[in-house]
């Protein structure tokens, strides 16, 4: 169940003052102040609904997953204007995602949480724990930042540039920037292997491009175009520092996750992050999900990302 905050009198990083901001979130497990703490990022088209029946990742937050319910305190936030909470924004640069870490400190401040005890993140979810721990060294003891990356690479500021461009020119822009996130999302090996080359059962398309219009379909039933804009200008916006080594000052234990087939936050970054962190200081681990499926590996390969992250997340 969705509750809220507001913030008050924020300036953002443009310069606007907003004088009432409201936070939406959810909590799953233990009561506040009853059980270690896990703050849950979620990413691009997610939202505070991490467990449950529902929950988007409730196969990694579950009593059978890594992190439980049972254990931990879940708390999720909705970053501002993901639509979820039906708030919406009608600018996309409204906030970067400095902005949304900011919010989320002030949000924590304001439920009276001075620690966590870890910051788990997938993709933008994971550039906002960076973050997060970078603005704040010793708010949690751990910090999980799976498929992601510190800073927007080259790469990604190129896939988001197409993406803006569907969103502006398109004539079915939601639709249309889906179709061409999957192809980042996914690796030719993955694609190849599921489809074959093959056409749909009524020999009028492949089935792949049925498959990506499917997917774009999906997401228009079940996600706001003002709120796809919005992501996807976050996603833009990554940036904790300019160096790596920067980075250092976080106090909590780091826990880089990576796929060795991730087409967006490629692997070789999260390599170099972790080789210049672990020659600064200790407690810095790299874990990798070794799959064909790229990006969307952390949302299918969970038998390996559970295994990976159970050592972190005691019973």
């Amino acid at each position: 169940m969705l509750s809220y905050l507001e913030i008050r009198d924020y300036r953002s990083e443009r310069g606007e003052l907003h004088p009432v901001l409201r936070l939406s979130y959810e909590l799953a497990g233990p009561a506040l102040g009853t059980a270690p703490i896990v703050l849950v990022n979620h990413a691009l088209t997610g939202n505070s609904s991490v467990a449950g029946k529902q929950g988007w990742w409730n196969r990694l937050v579950s009593p059978e997953g890594a992190i439980s319910p049972e254990v931990y305190t879940i708390l999720a936030f909705n970053i501002p204007g993901n639509g979820y909470d039906g708030e919406l924004c009608e600018d996309p640069e409204r906030f970067t995602l400095l902005d949304v870490a900011h919010l989320i400190l002030q949000g924590l401040e304001a439920l009276g949480i001075a620690e966590l005890y870890a910051i788990v993140g997938g993709s933008m979810g994971g550039a906002l724990t960076w973050q997060l721990a970078y603005l704040r060294p010793e708010l949690a003891q751990h910090i999980v930042p799976i498929a992601s990356d510190w800073r927007a690479s080259d790469w990604l500021l190129t896939q988001t540039l197409i993406q803006r461009q569907i969103l502006a020119n398109s004539s079915d822009p939601l639709r249309d920037a889906r179709i061409h996130a999957m192809a980042c999302y996914r690796t030719p090996q993955s694609l190849n292997a599921r489809f074959t080359s093959q056409l749909d059962e009524e020999g009028r398309c492949y089935r792949v491009e049925s498959w990506l219009r499917y997917h774009g379909d999906r997401l228009k039933e079940r996600f706001l175009l003002s709120a796809y804009g919005v992501m996807t200008y976050l996603t833009y916006s990554i940036g904790v520092c300019q160096e790596a080594a920067e980075l250092a000052r976080i106090a909590s234990d780091i826990h880089i996750v990576s796929i060795d087939s991730d087409l967006l936050f490629t692997h070789d970054r999260a390599e170099a992050t972790y080789r210049t962190l672990a020659a600064l200081r200790p407690g810095v681990t790299l874990d990798v999900i070794h799959s064909i499926h790229g990006h969307d590996a952390f949302l299918m390969e969970y038998e390996q990302l559970n295994a990976l992250l159970r050592p972190y997340f005691a019973r």
